[in-house]
Order: C-alpha cells, then structure tokens, then sequence
C-alpha cells in the first residue's frame, strides 16, 4: 500500500513537472514579417537547409516565421527559426537549449 502512495505520487509530480516545465521557446519567437506573399518559398529554405548540411525533417510556418526541424551531421536534432523574406538562421535550439541567436536578433 505505501509503495502504492508513493508511485502516485511520483506520478503526479511528473504530470506536473510536464505541465510546468518551460516550452521550447517557439511561441516567443517573431520574425517581424510582413504579409506572405512576400515570402520565399520554402523551397528556397531547404536549399539553405541542406547548404548548413542538416537532414531536414519538417518544415513548416509558426507565428510569422519559418520553423525547421532537422538533424545535424552529427545527428542532434534541433529546431531553427528562419525569417521568410530573407531567410536569415535567427534562432536555433537544441533539446530546448537555445544555441545560436543571429546578431541583433530579438525576436
């Protein structure tokens, strides 16, 4: 029985741990872009992409931003953010750790 109170309890102080613990900084992230039919393609984003040697495995749009998630060469996973009109790397984050900020950037 007590083994029993305390699994509950390790359960729920993971549930909560979840429910707390900081996002991946996506949400806070913005590119400052105007309307999108001014934006490159995403086309020309994999072209960047595979040019910084990341296996890219999803590409989509967050916010006013283009969001890439890829590996690396040397397999980290990671998220980057990339403005759409100049497809400039803004942001990159690894296992929720920010690791490269473009110079300026305050997004």
């Amino acid at each position: 029985m007590i083994r029993r109170h305390a699994f509950v309890r390790l359960l729920t102080a993971a549930a909560l741990a979840l429910v707390v613990a900081p996002a991946y900084a996506d949400g806070d992230i913005q590119c400052g872009s105007g309307p999108q039919q001014d934006w490159q393609p995403m086309k020309a984003l994999q072209k960047k992409a595979w040019l910084e040697r990341w296996e890219v495995v999803e590409m989509k749009i967050e916010g006013d931003c283009y969001e890439v998630y890829a590996r690396t060469e040397s397999g980290q996973s990671i998220e980057a953010f990339f403005h759409p009109d100049t497809l400039e790397k803004l942001v990159v984050f690894r296992r929720g750790q920010e690791i490269y900020r473009a110079e300026g950037f305050e997004g």
